[in-house]
């Protein structure tokens, strides 16, 4: 934010001298508040600070302690001393020291030094065997950790967006939309599993790989959305989940080049990418998509997505998968310079077989949005309606948020109303409410 230069005390005669005995401070040099310092490194830091140090102490559990420990040292020491010049690398050093204090303190490791022949320095797990499609990744070793076949499939998406999204069982509660608690046991049980099952932190190679692929990607794809868009707080955009989900889904179809999933969980994940520029206003307001400002989009993403696409419909042998058909649907709209232009019913085709292959409310509900641009608001409000009794989207706000629209271009305006005002209600992020409140007003 620009700041006024400062004027003599003849440019305005209204304004007070300033007092040289009490200078007001310059909010150029304004000193950010350590605490508010510590929580925004540790909420952007913390996947790879779990993820560097569970691969010393080989136990997912024990790392997150650990990074734990390391967030409460700088709590105590940033007010003090100050913020670092490189605060990540401080929370990295940290919890890694704590990681070798711990090692040594275990009666077996001066034989397990021995035995792999290492120095207590390295601190460090022994190379995995030489492979071609190893890759030194620190977060996807996690990814493939927390979503070992040990673990349910619910237990290895809440564990992997815990540690490598760096949310709250909150979060991830309304990510799944499954109470809190079943989450917080879900990811104790999932820890425990793993440290008692002895499971290597590891990218597996062969049938192994290919086993944990599709619990992966899902975990991938949901740490993308939200950041997409974050379920609480006061910011509507995380970005640094959205770089992270794009940047592993990136290193994975590099590691797995003929897996058509691969390649259209990336493709999407580009296109979306794409629209984040445009996605807010100046103060941090969403957009919405028929609002956005086209020329912001990223052609060098739109780009990389349409190459990731083709890679995924080459390597494909059947029916295209979920993600190959959200990639389809994504690049509809990225390949549209408005949005009048938008292919709206070959969406609601993409997303009929979507529904039919991974049949799911929330795809539903998208499907609604795309059939009532294509053939118009009745139809789509025939499908929201029988939405309206299922359990899973029962505390949805985009459910009443969809029907408040779709009532609107009916003209019902006293029930889109009464929609946009429940949707506020129920969703826990600060931006989205404002706009749900703002499209409530008057019409």
């Amino acid at each position: 934010m620009g700041v006024v230069s400062p004027q003599p005390p003849s440019a305005d005669p209204r304004q007070p001298v300033p007092d040289p005995r009490h200078p007001v401070p310059d909010p150029r040099h304004t000193v950010p508040d350590p605490r508010h310092a510590v929580e925004t490194v540790f909420r952007i830091e913390s996947p790879r600070i779990i993820a560097g140090v569970a691969r010393v102490v080989r136990d997912v559990g024990i790392a997150e302690e650990l990074a734990q420990d390391a967030l409460v040292a700088a709590l105590e020491q940033w007010p003090r001393d100050g913020v670092p010049d490189n605060p990540g690398a401080w929370l990295m050093a940290t919890a890694r020291h704590r990681a070798v204090d711990l090692i040594r303190r275990r009666e077996n490791y001066a034989r397990k030094l021995a035995e792999m022949g290492r120095d207590l320095s390295e601190a460090a797990p022994p190379e995995e065997p030489a492979d071609p499609d190893d890759i030194d990744d620190d977060l996807l070793r996690l990814v493939f950790t927390a979503c070992h076949p040990v673990l349910s499939a619910e237990a290895r998406t809440a564990l992997t967006l815990r540690l490598l999204g760096g949310l709250t069982t909150a979060e991830i509660a309304r990510a799944f939309l499954v109470p809190e608690p079943t989450v917080a046991q879900r990811i104790v049980r999932a820890k425990r599993t793993l440290a008692k099952k002895n499971v290597a932190f590891e990218v597996p190679y062969g049938p192994d790989r290919e086993a944990r692929l599709g619990s992966v990607l899902d975990v991938i794809y949901l740490i993308y959305n939200e950041g997409y868009a974050a379920t609480a707080g006061d910011d509507w955009l995380r970005p640094a989940l959205c770089e992270d989900a794009l940047r592993l889904a990136r290193v994975l179809s590099a590691l797995m080049p003929k897996e058509p999933e691969v390649h259209g969980l990336t493709s999407l994940l580009e296109f979306q990418t794409s629209r984040a520029a445009a996605r807010t206003g100046p103060d941090g307001e969403p957009v919405l998509l028929k609002d956005q400002n086209r020329a912001r989009w990223n052609r060098m993403l739109i780009a990389r997505g349409v190459t990731a696409l083709g890679h995924c419909e080459a390597t494909s042998t059947g029916a295209p998968g979920p993600y190959a058909l959200q990639a389809a649907i994504a690049a509809c709209h990225a390949m549209a310079y408005s949005y009048g232009e938008t292919d709206w019913p070959r969406i609601a085709t993409l997303y009929a077989l979507l529904a039919a292959r991974a049949p799911s409310p929330v795809v539903e509900l998208n499907r609604a949005v795309a059939v009532s641009m294509a053939e118009g608001p009745e139809p789509a409000l025939e499908i929201v309606d029988a939405l309206t009794a299922e359990p899973a989207l029962r505390d949805y706000h985009l459910l009443p948020s969809v029907r408040g629209d779709l009532l609107l271009r009916l003209g019902r305006t006293a029930e889109a109303r009464a929609e946009f005002v429940r949707a506020a209600e129920l969703t826990h992020n600060g931006r989205e409410r404002e706009l749900l409140l703002r499209r409530a007003g008057p019409f």
